[in-house]
């Protein structure tokens, strides 16, 4: 007769690399640190424990002019002007630095942002300075990126970036807006701006010459004076769709290139030849390992008919052995919602989920007292026209429904306006070629999800956006 294995814990294991956090940080404004003209400042949240970590500059129009100013000062004394391997040597500087750094700036991206330190560790920085050492091997081929063989660039770009991924998502923009011999001015997202500003020291650190890349904090008020101003000739955004639309309508005729990055709600379809125990996993990493913090997490699950019961159960055990708390932890699998408004957007959505006739799983865990918090969940029993299906929750909690045929699969992940990424599991090489040609998704992994290398352009089709980043094609979206 089999013994019963006690019951155990994993002892804490705290993640110690030291970051020092300034009380007070201002606007980098040309290759200085200057103050917001309106002397505001706000405070930057640890979402893990609510404890302010520092304040941060509140910008507004005349900070963003007098950034654009400088862009376009360092765009026309130094940037067009260098040769471009010397470009391509600013910027591999730059990933030697963030690789240097690596552990400082997972620390701060996770206490900032609540994501586990796993996840800061080993994908978002290592794939951030993967980013600049492959736009650094570009910067002197521009010849082989463009038709003619004749690259321009754009002049000064504009980037907002996103509160889910801010400091991977603001090199994706820098990057190749640098290789290309663009100038920059970047607005990170308000609730998560530490590391964007710590990323502006290494620039000071790096020589840069001063306006090729410059930093304005705030919230919407200091995006739409950057969408605004008139000597930005390229917008580039990562963020809601809602957002987005007021961008594409604020820039119109304005001969402004734009790029957008929007919202998604993506689709993980699992047939029933499917390796099962590989499609669980890859379906925790879709939309709980992330928190669904990810814009292309995979939120709807679309399972074939008679592998429901066991995909189901198969998920409920699997979300009792996923570990909720600090994200400081490496043992944390799920850490916290980065902010009380977010945590309160998915508490609605889900709580409309019940009321229109889902039913609701989540795991048993315990939540932290403090700080902002929800347990990994699922939906089942979830028809096509409820909310939970349809709007973007951002949070992790997924809505599991089913299908029939491949393409009653197909009709369903194609019945949204979104289409930023999706995902299908199956053993047969043409069931998966034959669901990925037919998908309306920008990104469609086989047999795995969330996997993304700078040589790979990304970006969404319909109400997801449009342009491309990373890769040749996001390469092409910084020249002329």
């Amino acid at each position: 007769m089999a013994t019963a294995l006690p019951a155990f814990d994993y002892a804490p294991s705290i993640e110690t690399t030291p970051v020092r956090i300034k009380p007070r940080y201002e606007h980098f404004i040309g290759g200085e640190w200057v103050a917001p003209a309106s002397g505001e400042f706000f405070p930057t949240l640890n979402p893990a424990n609510e404890e302010t970590l520092a304040e941060i500059a509140q910008g507004d129009a005349a900070d963003v002019d007098r950034a654009v100013r400088a862009a376009r000062k360092g765009y026309d004394k130094y940037w067009r002007k260098l040769k471009p391997s010397e470009r391509a040597k600013y910027v591999y500087r730059l990933g030697r630095a963030l690789t240097e750094r690596s552990r400082e700036f997972a620390v701060l991206e996770t206490m900032d942002g609540g994501k586990p330190i796993r996840e800061s560790r080993d994908f978002d920085v290592p794939q951030a300075s993967a980013h600049f050492f492959y736009h650094a091997g570009w910067a002197d081929k521009l010849e082989y990126a463009v038709p003619d063989g004749e690259p321009r660039a754009l002049g000064v770009v504009g980037a907002i970036v996103p509160w889910n991924f801010p400091l991977l998502i603001a090199t994706w923009k820098i990057a190749p807006a640098l290789a290309c011999g663009n100038t920059i001015v970047l607005k990170p997202a308000e609730t998560t701006p530490l590391t964007a500003l710590l990323l502006a020291e290494v620039i000071a650190e790096a020589e840069l010459p001063p306006g090729v890349v410059n930093l304005v904090t705030g919230d919407g008020r200091t995006g739409a004076a950057l969408v605004d101003h008139p000597d930005v000739n390229k917008i580039t955004f990562t963020g809601s769709t809602e957002v987005g639309k007021r961008i594409r309508r604020a820039t119109a005729g304005s001969g402004k290139r734009l790029g957008l990055e929007l919202g998604g709600k993506s689709a993980l379809i699992v047939y029933p030849d499917a390796p099962l125990d590989q499609a669980i996993e890859g379906i925790v990493s879709a939309i709980y390992f992330n928190q669904g913090h990810v814009c292309c997490a995979g939120s709807r699950l679309l399972v074939q008919e008679s592998i429901e019961d066991e995909i189901v159960e198969r998920l409920r055990a699997r979300l009792e052995t996923l570990r909720v708390g600090n994200p400081l932890d490496k043992n944390t699998d799920i850490g916290a919602i980065n902010s009380r408004m977010q945590r309160e957007k998915i508490a609605e959505l889900v709580q409309s989920g019940l009321d229109q006739g889902a039913t609701l799983v989540q795991s048993s865990c315990e939540l932290p007292n403090r700080g902002y918090w929800y347990a990994p969940s699922f939906f089942t029993h979830v028809q096509p026209t409820y909310r939970i299906a349809r709007e973007e929750i951002f949070g992790p909690v997924l809505s599991i429904m089913t299908f029939r045929t491949a393409d009653e699969a197909i009709e369903r992940a194609n019945n949204l306006p979104y289409g930023l990424s999706a995902g299908i599991w199956t053993a047969s090489g043409q069931l998966g070629m034959y669901t990925a040609q037919r998908l309306q998704a920008g990104v469609v992994w086989g047999n795995t999800f969330n996997q993304f290398d700078p040589s790979s352009p990304f970006g969404g089709y319909k109400e997801s956006g449009f342009g491309r980043e990373g890769g040749l094609a996001g390469l092409r979206d910084y020249l002329c």
